[in-house]
């Protein structure tokens, strides 16, 4: 069963390819991955590593966590299972519904509702 690894403040010159020769060592990198901004690119300083299995990985870890490349200590510790949330579409915005006014306004006593009015 593979192993995937958070690596964390990664100098951001670091490519996929380097991030897999640092790890390759210590045995079957399934994968080698850089985190990249969406929009421009560029990479956020992080990334995956998938090790074949937990020795190799624990390996990894034990001997490349703080380990500096390009000037930079690494973070290298088993990664957190990624939470699934739904990302339907629309949605989000401005909406504030039927919230109770805050006070403050003209004719409003504090009470926190909103006062009626009759035109």
């Amino acid at each position: 069963m593979s192993v995937k690894l958070y690596v964390g403040n990664l100098s951001y010159e670091v490519t996929e390819s380097e991030l897999n020769d640092l790890f390759t060592p210590f045995g079957t990198v399934e994968s080698a991955r850089i985190i990249t901004d969406k929009f421009t690119g560029n990479s956020k300083g992080f990334g995956f590593v998938e090790m074949a299995n937990r020795e190799e990985a624990n390996a990894a870890m034990n001997d490349l966590n703080g380990k500096t490349v390009n000037n930079r200590a690494m973070v290298v510790n088993e990664a957190r299972p990624q939470v699934k949330t739904s990302r339907g579409g629309g949605g989000g915005g401005f909406g504030g519904g039927n919230r109770p006014s805050r006070g403050g306004g003209s004719g409003s006593k504090g009470s926190g509702r909103p006062q009626r009015r009759s035109y």
